[in-house]
């Protein structure tokens, strides 16, 4: 229920007007459109009234010498052909991590993007995310420049290094998230028994940074740190065994929302990063009932999600106290990555 579909090159539409762009840039565009058909490959797409994203990934393995350094032999992800219609959702983001995602996924050491130079927007957003110039590669469409980035590199730069988390000398707790927010935030944590929810191409979905407001002080935290969110229960189910915990996030950064100047200043930082409706913001901005506000960046979706039962048995979390931003020891998270059995590419300890 996404709508980002990966779908066969032969249930997509060329005639599109989304190509159009793509026929005048690559020539052979078409045929090599018609090939990846034939073989019965498929693609990442949005569609929405016409095609509005696509995304095609390819794993390579030899080496490359129409790139300049030449790309050595080597297994690898490649960003094969990428667009998409910009409408202000921030689709541009849910994109790049998807590519990420499948990276770190399928444990390639190393993914690469060709891309001419005027789509800079699009660079910038790549570079953003830890995407690195490496070169150019030349063609009959013309020079491109190439980007890559390496699962291995450690910047210490919580965006650069994106989705790795640091665990090593910052704090931790576990923050509890309603359920009618958590999966519009998290989309990658959907619960199986969500399965009518659908994922839509909203600005809060796609976005890897998320903002969310708390009542609890969340003072004592800042960049760098580490968030395990919790979804709490559904109405009518015990939360033993309906509460999980479902994704890890690092901290970007904390707001008091009396830091604000007005209502227009506080509104426009959480606009397109919030899952808040207008008129939810106006009652907080107006009540200060959640008076702290957390931007944070969604690193990982858990494998398996950790049910509350198994969070005080197994981790050793106080049932006994109200978990809205719960402290975690170093062993405490630790544990939680091995039950939610996260590979150890996604950890800097």
């Amino acid at each position: 229920m996404d709508v980002i579909k990966r779908k066969r090159f032969s249930e997509i539409n060329l005639e599109d007007e989304f190509f159009y762009t793509l026929k005048k840039d690559y020539p052979g565009f078409d045929e090599w459109f018609n090939r990846k058909s034939k073989n019965e490959e498929s693609a990442f797409i949005l569609e929405d009234g016409g095609i509005q994203g696509f995304l095609y990934l390819k794993e390579e393995n030899d080496k490359d010498t129409s790139i300049t350094p030449n790309l050595k032999e080597k297994r690898r992800l490649k960003v094969g052909t990428f667009k998409i219609n910009a409408h202000g959702t921030k689709l541009g983001e849910r994109f790049v991590k998807i590519i990420i995602d499948e990276m770190f996924k399928n444990n390639y050491q190393e993914t690469y993007v060709t891309i001419f130079e005027k789509h800079d927007s699009l660079i910038s957003l790549l570079l953003r995310y830890g995407f690195e110039y490496y070169g150019t590669k030349s063609s009959k469409a013309g020079t491109e420049n190439v980007y890559i980035k390496y699962l291995n590199n450690i910047s210490g730069d919580i965006l650069l290094d994106y989705p790795k988390i640091d665990i090593r000398k910052n704090k931790k707790f576990l923050l509890s998230i309603y359920p009618e927010y958590h999966t519009r935030m998290f989309p990658n944590s959907q619960l199986k028994t969500e399965k009518n929810h659908v994922i839509e191409d909203v600005s809060f979905t796609n976005s890897v940074e998320k903002i969310y407001l708390s009542g609890d002080n969340l003072n004592i935290y800042e960049k760098g740190d580490i968030v395990v969110i919790y979804r709490t229960a559904d109405k009518g189910k015990m939360a033993q065994y309906s509460s999980v915990a479902t994704s890890i996030c690092v901290i970007e950064e904390i707001r008091y929302i009396d830091e604000f100047k007005n209502y227009d200043e506080f509104y426009k930082y959480c606009a397109k990063h919030s899952v808040f409706k207008e008129n939810e913001l106006e009652s907080f901005w107006r009540t200060k009932r959640y008076k702290y506000l957390i931007k944070m960046l969604y690193n990982i979706a858990l494998n398996k999600r950790i049910i509350r039962q198994d969070l005080i048995g197994k981790i050793g979390l106080d049932g006994t106290q109200r978990w809205v931003a719960v402290p975690l020891s170093d062993e405490n998270l630790l544990r939680i990555l091995e039950l939610g059995d996260v590979d150890e590419s996604f950890i800097i300890d």
